[in-house]
């Protein structure tokens, strides 16, 4: 019988929601048969009693071949479209509000979640003009979180990379960008609030996620 495979090509042919997936597989499993056969389940569109089906050797190419592809590198990429629509990242990074950035903050260290924090860097361009362009205004991570689960892995982890430099090359800067945002917002002060959480211990927080915003490929498949 004959197995049809879809096998990506690279970072772009796969969706965060398929290394959500992944990455939840890798972290609840030892390393084992079992992973590789849902690694290829989960990557290729085919079904886990097919995969078992699969010779071995080729079951060991298709490992290695995705072993490079999630090996890849990308840089920040501005904008890509989903169905019918072009999402933006934010245009002004310096410009982020409070509001934003509190929820960002809650998202991106924790890979289940990377599709809301996605929701919040990237959304629906409204008017565009060459490479300049203007985004919707922020009201909440929800609205296009399930969006963002079938947006391009390249662009998600191109953002995360962007967050990682940015982080390791001002990150005295930003802090006390940051803490004077908080500081004299009005709204960062009662979210936090209502969260039981103080500036100081925010901060901290803070800190703690940006020092492990790591490129999220620190990993490597077992043949």
């Amino acid at each position: 019988m004959k197995i049809n495979i879809k096998v990506p090509e690279s970072l772009s042919e796969i969706t965060l929601e398929q290394y959500q997936k992944f990455d939840k597989l890798i972290h609840e499993n030892e390393a084992s048969e079992f992973v590789n056969q849902k690694t290829i389940e989960i990557f290729c569109g085919i079904d886990l009693k097919d995969v078992a089906r699969i010779r071995l050797a080729d079951v060991n190419e298709l490992l290695e071949h995705l072993n490079k592809i999630l090996q890849q590198r990308t840089p920040l990429i501005n904008t890509f479209k989903l169905g019918s629509k072009e999402y933006g990242f934010i245009p002004k990074i310096e410009d982020i509000t409070s509001g934003e950035y509190i929820d960002l903050e809650n998202y991106l260290s924790d890979v289940s979640n990377l599709h809301k924090a996605m929701a919040i860097l990237y959304r629906p361009i409204i008017s565009k003009s060459h490479n300049i362009y203007l985004i919707e205004e922020y009201e909440s991570s929800d609205k296009y979180s399930d969006v963002m689960k079938q947006m391009p892995l390249d662009v998600a982890l191109g953002s995360m990379v962007f967050f990682w430099t940015l982080f390791n090359d001002c990150v005295s800067g930003l802090m006390d960008f940051i803490h004077n945002e908080v500081e004299h917002s009005e709204a960062a002060k009662k979210v936090l609030d209502e969260n039981g959480v103080g500036i100081n211990q925010f901060m901290e927080q803070h800190k703690a996620t940006f020092s492990n915003l790591m490129p999220l490929q620190n990993f490597q498949l077992q043949n």
